[in-house]
């Protein structure tokens, strides 16, 4: 079965050594046995008595089953198991003619017998089933695409066509197999081909074949579509140029040199340009700017950042450039360490390998001492994670601010000079972007049309053939009786040539066609070939007649390549000028930074950032006044620049997070906003439908408060002690039943808070923390609301009734079409479990409110943090909401500094 897929030699030769194996039955030895039964069956039905037996004539015969010296036990063997259970070996039904005595009769079991001869077999006790397994061979079923040894392509290139070391025509052909140096490998290679640290093995201990990719690029050599010339000495011929059914250049870059010039040119997209290629056959005017719509710019093998895009455009327009390649990098905290931090790279820079960046560091760190708050660096790269490259931070360390040194210092940034230079009829031209693609696409033309040509030239010629063999087929027997009569092949081709007016080219290949070929069937096999081919030569006459269909069957051609070929972009980019990029990118503060006291702040849109601690040098800004965009704060706890806070999410867990990577707030007076902060998800690991609630401080800050206090959507209250766990940094706060979810957590400072509940259908409870009895964080807490069905709440706080300095607590209701603001104070406190009093008057249409808020200086956003108006305050207790365009999505309070 393998044979016909297997190319290589020595491999092929191998498995027919196999196949040619013979086996050989040697007694009982093995489990080469069958099952008695059947036999026994077919020799009862045909028996007669006395050892007589009726053959498939119906003429009786005589016969014994047992052999020369061997005996049939009818009845039990002497392990007490009978004959029709028992099992032979295959050898005894051939030495004792069993084979040859079913014949006789007729049997079906002979034959069946007779193929298992000379095989072996084992007894099937079970069938199972299992789960799918894909394997892989290193051949497919094609010539060109054999695995052949590198010394051999090597040594074949350089006695052929290149007359020049074998060294660098392997080095050569090991980076076309390098999936981090092409966006789209040319060579399939077998064997170590080497990391962007390390060279690849030795050629005779790899393998390489051309890549799918590679076949586009020479796929058509064999149609006349390029020009050929002689090859160094003049013994073979090469082309020129290949036909490269896609912008090679462009998608995989070049570098070179040679005299008094040089090329360096970035590796793109495929699927981006032959975009851009396809609209440029479509609109030959298009301006570099609607290129780029197509092209943004480079895509790099091994991805990661691309700064500054004004230096990709100047790139773009004129052939030449610098562009900034960055590392891709991740900062957290470090796994298994309290209160230190790492950078961990997961995509370096084009050309630069994890060995060289550690080399760097270690220079910079131990020699120049120009790097310090590096503990260590680990390179925990595999094939199955990638690159993963950890530098660990010592204790104290802003991670940003060593991150911008390691970008100054390293590798982990780089330039790539873009010098586009390539050789355009033999001419070297420095060309943008649109002239690159109008130079590829103008050069598809050229090999298109000379293709369709040769196609069309070698349909004709068959044509041709295919109508003389028909003339032949309408009178055969008069061209058979010419053929026979005539004295040589020469004297029949004339007069066929005379007789039925056929071309001498006609009239040779009917000589050479066997006589089978003429038969009625052949006739119409020809008919049909006829009808065909002149339908592709009509086809191929339009492609060469009309440009429009020339430009269409190009730009079809180059989606059927990205359709197979096409790859989502590796390489982010960001946009702006390069210096102005690059001095954004520079975090503001010192390397390491004081455990001084700062404010750890979550948004009601999921932002989490900090104030600046009094050693940093936080960036400052003019006064802020007003409403601003991410200004809605939902919690505020105390903590320290090196400390740690909670993050309570809606499933009822809570993470320790560490305070110092969080954004850090610009120091400004005014209204506090959150747009430069993290998204609480960046932060810990959510699940779908997760969202971050509350937050509570840990160590000094959290001393003397009774916990945290957490209300749940069916109801539940619980005060949770401020005993966690001390080795995990994760764990849950609250037992939650199924359906049930965390609706809010907020941080009791003294246990003076009043709690409160606000529910769907606008019932507002409020009760003294002090009736609810703190649990550890395995409880499931207690009855807090009492719902009617269908109900759900959807706030819970604990709100301070005695700050005069942040202002009175007001309840914010909205159903989404209108929006109720009161003061607090005019809701009256009830027990605990009971279903509290009426927050809002329902209006005609509506049915339960969307969003409620309580507490001191309420603002209204929306879920992308946009600013919405609130109604002015409205002192009725259970007074309809004001119409409204737009409700509040989320609310929270507001903070402003001095």
């Amino acid at each position: 079965m393998l044979l016909p897929w297997v190319r290589v030699g020595y491999k092929n030769d191998g498995l027919r050594r196999v196949v040619g194996q013979g086996y050989v039955y040697g007694g009982k030895q093995g489990n080469d046995r069958l099952p008695i039964r059947p036999v026994i069956e077919e020799f009862t039905a045909a028996h007669q008595g006395g050892g007589w037996f009726v053959d498939e004539n119906g003429t009786p015969f005589r016969a014994s089953l047992s052999g020369a010296g061997s005996k049939v036990r009818y009845g039990k063997d002497r392990n007490g198991v009978p004959l029709s259970e028992r099992s032979f070996a295959l050898w005894r039904a051939e030495r004792d003619g069993w084979v040859r005595k079913l014949h006789r009769i007729g049997s079906p079991l002979a034959s069946r017998l007779e193929g298992l001869s000379g095989h072996s077999f084992l007894r099937v006790v079970s069938v199972e089933a299992v789960d799918p397994a894909t394997t892989y061979d290193i051949q497919v079923g094609s010539d060109e695409h054999a695995f052949v040894a590198e010394g051999y392509v090597v040594h074949n290139c350089m006695g052929k066509y290149h007359p020049h070391g074998d060294t660098a025509i392997y080095d050569a052909m090991v980076r076309l197999a390098q999936d981090f140096s092409l966006n789209a490998p040319l060579i399939d290679g077998h064997g170590n081909f080497g990391s962007p640290d390390d060279g690849p093995a030795a050629a005779r201990y790899t393998e390489a074949r051309m890549s799918r990719e590679a076949m586009l690029l020479v796929g058509e050599l064999g149609e006349d579509t390029v020009d050929v010339e002689p090859n160094y000495d003049g013994s073979l011929t090469q082309p020129t140029v290949l036909p490269a059914a896609f912008p090679n250049l462009l998608v995989n870059g070049a570098s070179g040199i040679a005299v008094g010039m040089a090329t360096n040119m970035i590796p793109h997209n495929l699927a981006e340009v032959v975009h851009a290629a396809r609209w440029l056959i479509n609109h030959p005017d298009a301006t570099l700017d609607k290129l780029m719509e197509f092209v943004p710019g480079p895509d790099l093998p091994t991805g990661g950042l691309l700064l500054g895009l004004d230096e990709v455009r100047r790139a773009y327009e004129t052939g030449r450039g610098v562009v900034r390649m960055r590392a891709r990098v991740e900062t957290g905290p470090l796994e298994g360490s309290r209160g230190r931090q790492a950078i961990t790279v997961t995509e370096l820079p084009y050309g630069v390998g994890a060995e060289k960046v550690i080399a760097a560091i270690t220079n910079e760190v131990n020699k120049t001492k120009r790097l310090t708050g590096i503990a260590d660096v680990k390179d925990l790269t595999d094939r199955e994670n990638g690159t993963r490259l950890v530098v660990e931070c010592k204790v104290g360390v802003n991670p940003q601010a060593l991150l911008a040194d390691l970008y100054r210092l390293t590798p982990l940034e780089q330039s790539f000079g873009v010098n586009n230079l390539v050789l355009v009829d033999g001419q070297p031209q420095t060309l943008g972007l649109k002239q690159l693609l109008e130079v590829f696409l103008a050069h598809r033309y050229e090999v298109v049309t000379r293709r369709s040509a040769y196609r069309k030239r070698k349909r004709e010629e068959r044509l041709h053939l295919v109508d003389g063999l028909l003339i032949a087929l309408l009178d055969i027997d008069k061209v058979v009786k010419l053929i026979r009569a005539s004295e040589d092949a020469q004297a029949a081709k004339d007069g066929l040539v005379q007789k039925f007016k056929l071309s001498e080219i006609q009239a040779t290949y009917i000589l050479d066609t066997p006589l089978r070929r003429l038969t009625k069937y052949d006739r119409l096999e020809l008919e049909a070939e006829q009808e065909k081919l002149r339908g592709e030569i009509a086809e191929l006459s339009k492609i060469l007649d009309d440009p429009k269909v020339l430009r269409k069957l190009v730009s079809d051609e180059l989606a059927a390549v990205v359709k197979q070929f096409g790859a989502d972009r590796r390489t982010t980019l960001v946009d702006g000028d390069l210096k102005e990029v690059l001095a954004a990118s520079v975090p503001a503060g010192p390397l390491e930074v004081a455990d001084d006291p700062c404010q750890v702040i979550l948004s009601a849109t999921g932002l989490v950032a900090r104030t600046a601690a009094e050693s940093e040098e936080a960036a400052e800004a003019r006064r802020r006044s007003g409403r601003v965009k991410h200004d809605a704060v939902r919690a505020l706890v105390h903590s320290t620049a090196r400390g740690r806070v909670l993050l309570v999410t809606s499933a009822g867990r809570a993470f320790k997070i560490d305070v110092l990577p969080l954004p850090v707030l610009p120091e400004q007076s005014g209204t506090v906003s959150l747009r430069g902060g993290m998204s609480a998800a960046e932060l810990v690991p959510l699940e779908p439908g997760e969202t971050v609630v509350g937050l509570a401080p840990l160590g000094p800050s959290a001393e003397g408060s009774p916990g945290l206090a957490l209300g749940t959507r069916h109801g539940v209250v619980k005060v949770c002690a401020p005993e966690w766990p001390v080795r995990s940094d994760e764990f849950e706060v609250i037992s939650l039943r199924d359906g049930d979810e965390v609706v809010g957590a907020t941080w009791l400072t003294d246990g003076a808070e009043t709690l409160a509940f606000v529910s769907s259908e606008a019932s507002l409870l409020r009760f003294a923390v002090s009736v609810v009895r703190p649990q550890g964080i395995k409880g499931g807490g207690m009855a807090g609301i009492n719902l009617p069905a269908g109900a759900r709440v959807i706030f819970f706080g604990a709100i301070r009734t005695d700050d005069s300095r942040h202002g009175e607590p007001m309840v914010v209701t909205s159903t989404g079409a209108t929006v109720k603001v009161t003061p607090f104070k005019a809701y009256p406190a009830k027990g605990r479990a009971t279903g509290g009093v009426r927050a809002q008057r329902f209006l005609k249409g509506e049915l339960d409110l969307a969003v409620a808020w309580i507490g001191a200086r309420p603002v209204g956003a929306t879920a992308t943090g946009d600013p919405v108006e609130l109604p002015p305050a409205d002192p009725r207790r259970d007074g309809s909401g004001f119409a409204v365009m737009l409700g509040p999505t989320v609310i929270g309070h507001q903070i402003d500094r001095d």
